[in-house]
C-alpha cells in the first residue's frame, strides 16, 4: 500500500486522492477510499484536528488500505516524530522557507543513520505488531512521504536549492497563499502568480520531485494537470458539499 504509492511519488506518476480539514468523523476515510481517491490528507494546520483524533483517523485508515497523510502546522520534531509514530505515511509541512529547513525535516522524519527520529515499535505506525525493529526502520525510511509546501516569497526564491534535497519528495503548491504573499491574492492567472507556478515546476522537473496541488473543481484539475502536476487533492470538503447540496436545491 504505502510502497506503492512511494513509487509513484518516485515515478512522478498521477495520482489522485483528497485533503480534509473539518469533518473528522470515523467514516470520513470509508467515504474517501470508496470515492477512488488514493490518498488522504487531514489538515491540522487550519482545522482542530488533534494527534489523538488523527490517531483513531490513522488505524481506520489502515484497516481499510487508504493511503492517509497528515499536514502539520510547523516545523516541528514533535509533531513530525509523533504523527509517523500515529501511522501517518506522510507529512505535509506549510511555509518552508530555504533548504535548511527542508534538511531540519528529513532529519526529523528518518531514523539514523539518515535522521534523528527516536524509535518506539509496536504502536500505530506498526498495526501494534511485535516486528524486528531494524526491518521497521528500514521500511519506514525508505517509504514515508515528505510533502514540501512552496507557498511564501521566501520558499519561492529558494525552490531550487529545496528541492535538491533528498528525501524531498514533493513540491506541493500553496496556491492561495503564494498568491497572497505575491501580493495578488487569489488572482491565479495573474502573470505574477503563473511565472511562480513555471518557476515551481521547472525545479520539480530538473529534480525528479512530485509536483502537488489542491483543487476545488474539474476545470482546475484539468489546467494543473495539463501543466505537469502529478499529486492533485481535491477540497475544501465543506465547500464541495456546500456546492453539491446548493446545487441540488436551487
Amino acid at each position: 500500500m504505502i510502497g506503492d504509492l512511494k513509487k509513484k511519488f518516485l515515478d512522478r506518476s498521477l495520482i489522485k486522492g483528497a485533503m480534509i480539514f473539518d469533518f473528522f468523523s470515523p467514516g470520513i476515510p470509508y467515504v474517501i477510499k470508496n470515492s477512488g481517491c488514493e490518498f488522504v490528507i487531514f489538515d491540522m494546520e487550519h482545522g482542530g484536528l488533534t494527534l489523538d483524533k488523527f490517531k483513531e483517523l490513522s488505524l481506520i485508515s489502515k484497516g481499510i488500505g487508504l493511503n492517509h497523510m497528515i499536514r502539520i502546522p510547523e516545523i516541528n520534531y514533535n509533531y513530525i516524530a509523533r504523527s509517523l509514530d500515529l501511522g501517518a505515511n506522510g507529512i505535509m509541512i506549510p511555509m518552508v522557507n530555504n533548504q535548511n529547513e527542508a534538511l531540519e525535516i528529513v532529519k526529523y522524519s528518518k531514523y539514523p543513520p539518515k535522521g534523528r527520529r527516536g524509535a518506539g515499535f509496536g504502536f500505530a505506525h506498526n498495526e501494534y505488531k511485535k516486528e524486528n525493529p531494524v526491518d521497521v526502520m528500514e521500511f519506514s525510511n525508505k517509504n514515508l512521504i515528505n510533502i514540501i509546501q512552496i507557498e511564501n516569497k521566501s520558499g519561492l526564491e529558494n525552490v531550487e536549492e529545496i528541492a535538491k534535497v533528498d528525501y524531498i519528495d514533493c513540491l506541493w503548491i500553496g496556491h492561495f497563499d503564494l498568491s497572497n504573499f505575491l501580493g495578488v491574492p487569489g488572482q491565479f492567472d495573474s502573470k505574477l502568480y503563473l511565472n511562480a507556478v513555471d518557476r515551481i515546476l521547472k525545479a520539480g522537473e530538473k529534480y525528479k520531485k512530485s509536483l502537488g496541488i489542491m483543487v476545488s473543481s474539474k476545470e482546475e484539475m484539468d489546467f494543473y494537470c495539463g501543466i505537469g502536476f502529478n499529486v492533485i487533492a481535491v477540497g475544501t470538503e465543506m465547500n464541495l458539499l456546500t456546492d453539491k447540496i446548493s446545487n441540488l436545491i436551487k
